[in-house]
């Protein structure tokens, strides 16, 4: 999961889409404070977002994995959420009226609640509303929280909305002013650039629902953020008593090495030692002899199989973000 990207799509499309929505609420409460300082209520506003957001991002990982979802679920579902964002962006592009049937709308009385609760005075006023726009989300968080539950990991689904709404918070702070400075033109490029970024993350989800399905479609040019370009080929296969044991370390972002060859015939097994903290990494694929793995952190466990035919075997992160290859000779 490119965090990196999320980050930078609640900077872009994110930020942009969700002021038009939600900043308005926060522009009255800030207008009803006969106060001069504008500092604490937007504060207030964007902690107690962002907390309601990681909470939300928790329950909706939870809720994916509670499910206990099969790997043909997980396949379906993250297709159908790499089709859900990139629907989002072609909305954002308009390229067609339709798409705007994928925006989700809450019941007018959780509007009407919310919007009045902007005209008080109260000091906690932006807190509270802060904290309830998880109930009015802009199109790109919806399709971030399709994203959360799609992951069925509550660690990694209070990560991406948190990471999102870290990234919106620099245009809720000049409630727009930075977007009104943008001109039609600016902001049309602007648009398109984001919604390239959630395109981006469509078909990642949807690339990693068919590698989940021993079926990824093979991208000669890869992005690489981070430290994931680290991550280079290699074996250290070693034959002990007839058995071909290689040692893999598990990381958030990557498996290292991400290449092993083996010889056909002979039992192989795969330790994997998990390192650096969680990710789902830690759920451990190998799709075409369907091997599952759940690793704990910091722990060490192994799989084990024997390499009937020759030719490639890929196994895969939960979400076939993150892959290697078993090369069988």
């Amino acid at each position: 999961m490119d965090l990196w990207i999320i980050f930078l799509t609640g900077l872009t499309v994110g930020g942009l889409t969700c002021v038009v929505v939600q900043g308005g609420l926060l522009a009255s409460v800030i207008a009803s404070n006969n106060g001069k300082d504008h500092v604490f209520p937007t504060l207030s506003f964007l902690v107690a977002k962002f907390i309601s957001h990681i909470i939300l991002g928790f329950l909706l990982g939870l809720f994916g994995s509670v499910l206990q979802l099969s790997d043909q679920a997980r396949i379906i579902i993250q297709i159908f959420t790499g089709i859900y964002m990139i629907g989002i962006a072609l909305n954002l592009l308009n390229i067609h009226p339709i798409f705007r049937y994928l925006l989700i709308q809450p019941p007018h009385f959780i509007s009407k609640l919310i919007r009045d609760e902007s005209k008080t005075k109260n000091l906690f006023a932006p807190a509270i509303l802060g904290f309830f726009t998880i109930l009015i989300p802009c199109g790109t968080t919806l399709a971030m929280e399709v994203l959360a539950i799609s992951t069925g990991d509550p660690i990694l689904g209070a990560l991406i909305l948190g990471i999102f709404v870290a990234g919106t918070s620099p245009l809720f702070f000049g409630l727009g002013y930075i977007t009104s400075l943008l001109g039609s033109s600016i902001r049309k490029i602007f648009l398109k650039l984001a919604a390239i970024l959630i395109i981006y993350l469509g078909f990642s989800s949807i690339n990693g629902g068919l590698t989940l399905a021993g079926r990824p479609i093979e991208i000669p040019i890869e992005i690489s953020f981070g430290e994931r370009g680290q991550f280079e080929s290699g074996s250290n296969v070693q034959v002990i008593n007839g058995l071909q044991v290689a040692n893999i370390s598990v990381f958030p972002n990557g498996y290292v090495p991400n290449r092993i060859q083996v010889k056909q015939g002979l039992p192989v097994r795969l330790n994997l030692t998990t390192s650096g903290g969680y990710g789902c990494t830690s759920s451990f694929r190998i799709p075409t002899l369907q091997i599952s793995k759940n690793l704990k952190i910091n722990s060490s466990d192994y799989v084990e199989f024997i390499p009937n035919q020759k030719g490639k075997i890929n196994w895969t992160c939960s979400m076939g973000m993150y892959t290697g290859v078993i090369e069988v000779i």
